[in-house]
């Protein structure tokens, strides 16, 4: 097997370099084309991470220097480029890591399809791409965190170092430590597609709690938030992949004709335009984060207009959940 570049080191972990040799030696005989592929998309994306993680540290930057002294102001400053119209606020080094991610993506999604055929190489080529996927979203869940005025000063403090560890290493430790929860989450969502019937949400929760299995912090946070209603709202969203304000549509139309339940078929007959939110495709893990994103941006057209349904994506609510019961 041909040796990578020895300054690799920080780009990829240990666990992946092995797999991205395995695949290589299964390819190497019997596929070289392929192999050549994937040899030389994964050499480019080494180079790519090796300059990236050339940047300095964040916190040795006068971007955290100078502010560090005063953990609100660190908050604040973080806040400040947490929106894509702040693009050109964000440091070198958090654009740079978000455009590695990107690529570590479809490096390995290229593994994916290359292995299709072989369940030991493609499991845990596919898993790695959910671990980049949910470390994309991990940074909406902080920015979350760090604007929510029920955090403490102290937990937004450890949160903002939190934040700045994964733009310095590209690993989040938390959504690592979540990755399984938010994963079964997921399963179960996938295990469970939505039978719409009469729009409660009720024989999808239920489908879905079951899915979960003995996750008990799962059951915790249902019975803690069954009387938030933005939390419903949010879940619901979830469960059916309708915007809150499609829910209601659909939901006045039965009521106000009679209706006592709607098929799938029937649904989009239901409303009046395009599907606000992206189909779901669990074959596909860019679909997650899609959906994600769309579910986010609602959120903060809600917030920005005041207008009525969820103010958090469900997955930003649950995370949250569980980052309060860390810090009590």
């Amino acid at each position: 097997m041909d040796q990578a570049p020895t300054h690799h080191a920080q780009v990829l972990s240990e666990e992946e370099e092995i797999l991205i040799g395995e695949v290589e030696d299964w390819l190497k005989e019997s596929r070289p084309q392929d192999y050549t592929l994937m040899h030389e998309r994964f050499r480019r994306l080494r180079n790519l991470g090796s300059a990236v993680f050339d940047y300095p540290s964040l916190k040795e930057t006068r971007f955290v220097r100078d502010i560090l002294i005063n953990e609100h102001q660190l908050t604040e400053s973080l806040l400040a480029f947490s929106t894509p119209s702040h693009m050109l606020r964000t440091p070198a080094k958090v654009a740079a890591l978000r455009s590695f991610l990107v690529a570590k993506f479809h490096a390995f999604a290229l593994v994916t399809r290359l292995t299709e055929t072989n369940d030991q190489l493609y499991i845990p080529a596919r898993n790695i791409l959910f671990t980049v996927v949910f470390t994309l979203m991990a940074e909406y869940v902080y920015f979350s965190c760090l604007e929510d005025p029920s955090f403490s000063n102290n937990t937004k403090a450890r949160l903002a170092n939190d934040l700045i560890a994964l733009w310095d290493s590209g690993i989040d430790q938390r959504s690592i430590h979540h990755l399984m929860a938010l994963s079964s989450l997921w399963k179960a969502r996938d295990s469970a597609p939505p039978s719409f019937g009469t729009m409660d949400g009720n024989t999808e929760l239920l489908r879905i709690s079951i899915d979960m299995g003995s996750d008990t912090e799962w059951e915790d946070f249902l019975k803690e938030e069954s009387t938030n209603d933005s939390t419903r709202w949010a879940l619901e969203e979830f469960l059916f992949g309708l915007s809150y304000e499609e829910i209601l549509q659909v939901r006045n139309r039965l009521k106000k004709y009679g209706v006592s339940s709607v098929s799938h078929s029937e649904l989009r007959s239901y409303l009046d335009s395009k599907p606000v939110y992206s189909f779901v495709n669990d074959h596909d893990p860019r679909a997650i984060y899609d959906f994600f994103i769309e579910r986010k941006d609602a959120c903060t057209l809600r917030k920005r207009v005041s207008a009525p349904g969820p103010l958090n994506t469900l997955e930003e609510t649950y995370l949250k959940y569980r980052i309060i019961l860390e810090s009590t």
